[in-house]
């Protein structure tokens, strides 16, 4: 895909931005980090070019610097909230992500358990943090937050915290998910801060939305999709308008917590340095952009694919956030329909010769290629194939897996695993052209294109099962769905 953005130049100047904020204080700088600090894919899509670990790498251009504190709340313990992508609770995930931070080489110091009312649950979760070897600290639940400013910067408030000792400059706060409570362990640790004679700073780590592009660029567009169902809305920064006359790019959230923070900051500091939300960031992403086309098309695409998945949830669950039509408008907005992707009118025109469900995927040179469902293959197998052999400059009717070798596996699927459908999966056909690649040679130059079809966009016509949607997602392919079941009848499907 055309790529809009420069990853090496984005490294280097964000982690050079940072090391210039920490200098502005007594080298303590409690960054708040928000998002995904792995596998940030909404980024790589809407900026393409953007690689998805690239926060983690900025990170480790500073790690000698860095110590990381992962914020957790004792409700969501309590509640056994569970991350959606990975399906395991925000508890497990911390855990998770001590590990894959300790693997890159950064050092996890200790973990925070906020809004601790008492929660049975959050004392289990910290005697395991004990037995592991972990250090953790318990802040509180502080009646009036955020609001009562007074109550809160005081040793009623933040004064009853438990202060986390640090031994670096730079204090990543970071947490499984957001509403951890990540910017009040900031703000309680600059209050024991100040009071320990140590003027630390405070900054943000928002990638989206993007303050120094335009408020209705697609890319910022493409964030309130992302957040449709938590209501999240771009604006302009009343606050930086005022202070320095020139606009920038903000949310809701933070412009209207910003009075709050200020008045915390005045009484922790004294004063503020901060006459804005915008000034509290530290994002360079908006200079990084190479060519706006190809990221306000990357964008355009990733809200249409937002709008299919609202309404395959809607589809699924029987309910929704709200969110389809905020997402609708978001389409008006940029002038388009779900046709923009040219992988739906062509899924949907396969279905509609066909008579059967269909997959289309768009490869990166622009081809558009098509599966159908067969007797062997079902139509996400096909395609895939098809894609495969489009790529490698396979004729089309050469059969890279013979129908020879698909008995036996319909055969297993059927008879011997209990399975209706004898048709293959993705998975399937994938390990069958596998096999096939030891003697064909044909079949190991297919085999060898699957990297290529990583960041096309692929369309179905039909809900797929998990597991294709499954192999889509592990190669990279940004698979959309018709909010459809291919057997109407039937209530159950998998």
């Amino acid at each position: 895909m055309k790529i809009g953005f420069d990853n090496d130049k984005y490294l280097k100047m964000q982690s050079e931005h940072i090391r210039e904020r920490m200098q502005k204080f007594d080298n303590k700088l409690y960054l708040e980090f928000g998002g995904k600090l792995f596998d940030d894919h909404h980024a790589s899509r809407v900026l393409p070019g953007f690689k998805p670990d690239s926060k983690l790498q900025m990170l480790l251009q500073l790690k000698d610097q860095a110590e990381i504190v992962i914020v957790i709340s004792a409700e969501d313990i309590a509640g056994n909230k569970v991350r959606g992508d990975y399906g395991i609770t925000y508890d497990m995930d911390v855990l998770r992500l001590i590990d894959a931070f300790r693997t890159q080489g950064l050092f996890v110091g200790s973990v925070c358990i906020t809004k601790y009312e008492g929660q049975p649950e959050a004392d289990c979760f910290q005697r395991k943090l004990m037995e592991l070897g972990i250090k953790s600290y318990k802040h509180y639940k502080i009646e009036g937050y955020p609001n009562d400013v007074k109550k809160i910067v005081s040793d009623e408030g933040y004064g009853k915290n438990e202060f986390i000792e640090t031994s670096r400059p730079l204090v990543v706060i970071t947490a499984p998910g957001p509403g951890s409570g990540k910017m009040a362990t900031c703000m309680s640790q600059l209050y024991h801060e100040y009071k320990r004679g140590v003027k630390a700073g405070y900054a943000k780590f928002e990638t989206f939305p993007i303050w120094n592009i335009p408020l209705k660029h697609p890319v910022n567009l493409a964030y309130e999709a992302a957040t449709a169902d938590l209501n999240d809305l771009n604006m302009i920064d009343p606050f930086h308008l005022e202070a320095y006359g020139v606009s920038t790019v903000n949310y809701n959230r933070d412009v209207e917590i910003f009075p709050v923070v200020e008045s915390m900051m005045k009484m922790i500091a004294g004063e503020s340095l901060y006459k804005s939300p915008t000034d509290m960031g530290v994002n360079m992403a908006g200079n990084c952009i190479i060519d706006d086309d190809a990221c306000k098309d990357a964008s355009k695409r990733e809200i249409i694919r937002r709008y299919y998945a609202a309404k395959m949830e809607k589809k699924i669950k029987g309910e929704t956030a709200n969110n389809i039509y905020k997402l609708e408008l978001l389409m008006n907005q940029c002038d388009i329909d779900i046709n923009y992707r040219e992988v739906v009118s062509a899924a949907l025109l396969k279905e509609e010769t066909t008579g059967k469900p269909a997959v289309a995927i768009e490869l990166s040179d622009g081809r558009v290629i098509t599966g159908k469902t067969g007797d062997l293959l079902g139509p996400s197998a096909s395609c895939l194939m098809n894609a495969l052999k489009a790529v490698a400059g396979i004729d089309q009717e050469i059969d890279l897996v013979t129908a020879e070798a698909i008995a036996p596996i319909q055969t297993l699927k059927v008879k011997y695993l209990g399975g209706k459908n004898p048709r293959l999966h993705t998975d399937e056909i994938l390990l069958a052209l596998s096999i096939s690649a030891a003697t064909s040679p044909l079949a190991a130059k297919a085999l060898e294109a699957l990297a290529e079809l990583k960041g096309c966009d692929a369309h179905s016509s039909v809900i797929l099962s998990q597991v294709d949607s499954k192999v889509f997602r592990r190669l990279g392919i940004h698979m959309t769905c018709e909010p459809k079941y291919e057997e109407k009848q039937r209530l159950y499907h998998m």
